[in-house]
């Protein structure tokens, strides 16, 4: 166990943009195989998302450095709830560690979705009219930083230390790309699933281009916060429209250009007439018609 938690503090930061970037080429070919939508429409698509991991290059650099100053910090004065409670056990450490990251991945995305201009930057994430993999590297920079300091100020709060943040980036990313995925589970798995966890028939309806839909499935990992505090939602496949009713005009996402400066615009209220809308996206709703019909 020693030489696993060794292993991960020293190569943890590669080993997440190793299993990040596999776990991604390999979320695409389930799609494909499933027959989600066409390759041509894939890479167009994939392309216009991957600009984000630029954009978010420096952020993340910045903020890498925090981390390390703060778990040093947290760690050299025992500060925070780990070291409060006298918390010894290596398997009690990780798995408080990352319930308590994990709530703050909740409150974080709240607290999006409640503020009009945070809200702004996140409708860059939410704009995308086709969920897939790629939407996960759909991050503006402003949320990235946003994001990675609420995560700084979790783990400031619990004392987590930095294997088991890593670990737990590890296992976020393979269940963030999941909850993305074009695909749904079986109507029967993601009942038994979704009482614990995020599933992508879940998170689907997070996706949807209307509230009180798009203010629903805030949990990142466990189900469980949107149970506890009346945020979880479900709702038929057959009417899953993806994207945001404010921004679904191709000058407003048809360029990555155009996604990037969405934040910057004025704010918008959420549109009534769907059947304008509606209009707008007929390849959504087509590529949403495969899915099963469940959720």
């Amino acid at each position: 166990m020693n030489n696993f938690l060794g292993f991960v503090t020293k190569y943890g930061e590669q080993m997440q943009l190793f299993l990040f970037a596999g776990f991604l080429l390999a979320a695409w070919n389930i799609e494909i195989a499933a027959g989600m939508i066409m390759h041509s429409e894939k890479r167009k698509h994939a392309l216009k998302n991957m600009p984000f991991i630029f954009t978010n290059i420096p952020g993340q650099f910045l903020l890498g450095l925090a981390f390390v100053k703060t778990i040093q910090f947290t760690g050299m004065h025992h500060f925070g709830l780990l070291y409060f409670f006298h918390v010894h056990n290596t398997l009690f450490i990780f798995i408080l560690s990352f319930i308590m990251l994990d709530f703050g991945e909740y409150i974080y995305h709240v607290i999006m979705h409640k503020i009009k201009r945070l809200w702004m930057v996140h409708a860059v994430h939410h704009s995308d009219e086709i969920l897939d993999a790629s939407t996960t590297l759909r991050e503006h920079p402003f949320e990235n930083f946003v994001r990675l300091s609420f995560t700084l100020l979790w783990v400031f709060c619990s004392g987590t230390m930095f294997w088991a943040l890593m670990l737990r980036q590890v296992i976020q990313t393979f269940t963030t790309v999941f909850a993305h995925l074009n695909y749904r589970l079986p109507a029967r798995a993601d009942r038994i699933i979704g009482w614990v966890f995020i599933t992508p028939n879940l998170h689907q309806v997070h996706h949807h281009y209307q509230q009180p839909y798009t203010d629903s499935n805030y949990g990142d990992v466990f189900s469980i916060w949107d149970r506890l505090f009346g945020t979880f939602k479900r709702m038929p496949a057959k009417n899953l429209v993806f994207g945001v009713d404010t921004y679904m005009q191709k000058e407003d996402i048809g360029s990555f250009k155009s996604i990037f400066k969405i934040p910057f615009g004025s704010y918008r209220l959420s549109k009534t007439n769907q059947a304008k809308i509606i209009e707008l996206i007929p390849k959504n709703i087509a590529a949403v018609k495969v899915t099963e019909s469940y959720l």
